[in-house]
């Protein structure tokens, strides 16, 4: 991607240190194998919080004094422009739509961290949290997605924060909160939770493409192979590939994001097409997704 000279969104918190719970349970990088749903989902391990987070004030600078890699410190500059680039083109879409866009907060944490949905670790991967409408993310994420399943490139590391910022553009259009009350009457673990989950999910994809559509109009942000990066990545995070790769088999009744081939074919989607009104993923039969 071409960021040179990109502004950086100044609602990002840096709490890295700041620990929320004792970290524990899997390491990050086994957790993109075994963790299976857990990848991008938006949903705390907490299940008394999960009706509140859906798999996300002023820049705050980590404090600790403790030197950062240059890795590091440029997927930090790396994350603040991209959450600057969906502040920019959703605040233009709202626009359009005759609404205002409030931007989400961002928080990059390392280890564990404490949300207004509870308390998480870094083994949930990026989460979005509708109770204080912010992000979290631990840096090391993109790392564990090279080295484990060997999703890589910038654009694939912005189909994740895009993915996550999808969220919070549904929360902002009632369909979290609606989606959310529809899978509380199905009960968690049911075949209508899991199939109103995927249709979430795979909302937050296509909103991860309309993003990148407008940000390359306004920016001239994609390079070649960046929609590659992101279609593989997407791919490598569908249910199917996850549970293939953990036991042998796949599981459809436990699907809660959606296959390989539905997450790449709705990012794409919103690749093409850049057309917000083209996203109902809750209309259409389930098997037509």
């Amino acid at each position: 991607m071409k960021l040179d000279g990109r502004r950086e969104s100044t609602n990002v918190e840096d709490r890295r240190g700041k620990s929320g719970v004792k970290a524990g349970g899997l390491g990050l990088g086994g957790i993109i194998i075994v963790g299976l749903i857990w990848l991008l989902t938006g949903k705390a391990p907490d299940s008394g919080t999960l009706q509140q987070i859906t798999q996300g004030g002023a820049n705050t600078e980590y404090s600790d004094g403790k030197d950062y890699s240059q890795v590091d410190v440029e997927l930090m500059q790396f994350c603040k422009q991209i959450l600057a680039g969906t502040e920019d083109v959703w605040t233009q879409e709202f626009r359009k739509m005759g609404k205002t866009y409030i931007p989400p907060k961002m928080v990059i944490f390392s280890g564990s961290v404490s949300s207004g949905c509870g308390s998480a670790t870094s083994d949930s991967g990026p989460f979005y949290c509708s109770a204080d409408q912010t992000v979290y993310l631990d840096l090391e994420f993109f790392k564990s997605m090279r080295d484990q399943i060997g999703a890589d490139g910038d654009f694939a590391y912005a189909y994740v924060i895009a993915h996550e910022v999808g969220h919070h553009v549904q929360y902002l259009l009632g369909t979290l909160e609606a989606a959310h009350q529809q899978m509380a009457q199905y009960g968690k673990g049911t075949k209508g939770y899991n199939q109103t989950s995927v249709r979430l999910e795979l909302q937050a994809d296509f909103y991860a493409g309309v993003w990148a559509y407008h940000d390359n109009k306004m920016f001239g942000s994609l390079e070649d192979g960046d929609i590659e990066e992101a279609l593989d990545a997407a791919a490598k995070i569908g249910d199917d590939y996850l549970q293939k790769q953990a036991y042998g088999k796949t599981m459809p009744e436990t699907f809660n994001h959606g296959t390989s081939e539905q997450r790449a074919r709705w990012l794409k989607k919103g690749l093409r097409t850049g057309d917000v009104s083209l996203g109902d993923t809750f209309t259409p039969p389930y098997t037509s997704l």
